[in-house]
């Protein structure tokens, strides 16, 4: 459950306001950790390309996730506002004090984030009409997911969570990179062919964080 006001007010936590969209991993991420951390969010929901969308006013490049600050300060991507939510209250260590744990952690989250782009890149292009779209693009951007949940698999094996056998950040980013190309690339047959990453991701979609983050059917 989230910390209430009062509960806020007392570890001196201010209200913070999340720009999100449902299907975003990377504001997934950002709103996993939040309820692992117990920090009570406010989340807008905002539309990407729409030039009336108070995204502008706050991030220049018009991404998501976007943290707003209760001063007005924007944080932005999603490594940084996960960073910066993970320091404000000491519920559940996601990012390990010693330092070699947390490179680990980083490293996780910055591969599962990478391959999160090159699934966001293959999903842009084949929206382009079938007559634009590049296949050089497309094979271009799946060996980098196929290559990355190859690796993925083969670090997660034998293990219950990715980084000294302890729940943490990087399999949050795991875990929402999973749910992603589950819902939006159906091509790649990711659950038999990577059967190590399916039952890591069968364990993640048991937490409440995950449950109630789920990616909205379109």
């Amino acid at each position: 459950m989230h910390y209430n006001s009062a509960q806020n007010e007392k570890l001196g936590l201010e209200r913070m306001k999340l720009l999100y969209t449902p299907n975003s991993p990377y504001a997934r991420k950002v709103r996993i950790v939040a309820l692992e951390k117990h920090i009570d969010l406010s989340l807008q929901e905002v539309v990407l390309g729409d030039s009336a969308s108070p995204l502008f006013q706050y991030n220049p490049l018009g991404k998501v996730p976007t943290l707003v600050l209760d001063d007005e300060t924007a944080l932005y991507d999603s490594r940084v506002i996960v960073e910066y939510l993970s320091a404000r209250t000491p519920v559940n260590h996601l990012l390990p004090s010693e330092h070699k744990f947390k490179v680990e952690v980083l490293r996780w989250e910055a591969l599962a984030d990478g391959v999160c782009d090159a699934a966001v890149a293959i999903m842009i292009e084949q929206r382009k009409p079938l007559g634009e779209q590049s296949t050089a693009t497309l094979n271009k951007h799946l060996l980098k997911v196929v290559n990355g949940l190859a690796t993925l698999n083969k670090d997660i094996s034998k293990k219950k969570w990715c980084v000294n056998e302890t729940f943490s950040l990087a399999d949050i980013a795991v875990g929402c990179l999973l749910g992603f190309i589950d819902s939006r690339l159906k091509q790649v047959n990711w659950q038999n062919d990577y059967p190590a990453l399916a039952k890591h991701f069968t364990v993640l979609t048991k937490r409440p964080s995950f449950k109630e983050t789920a990616p909205v059917a379109s």
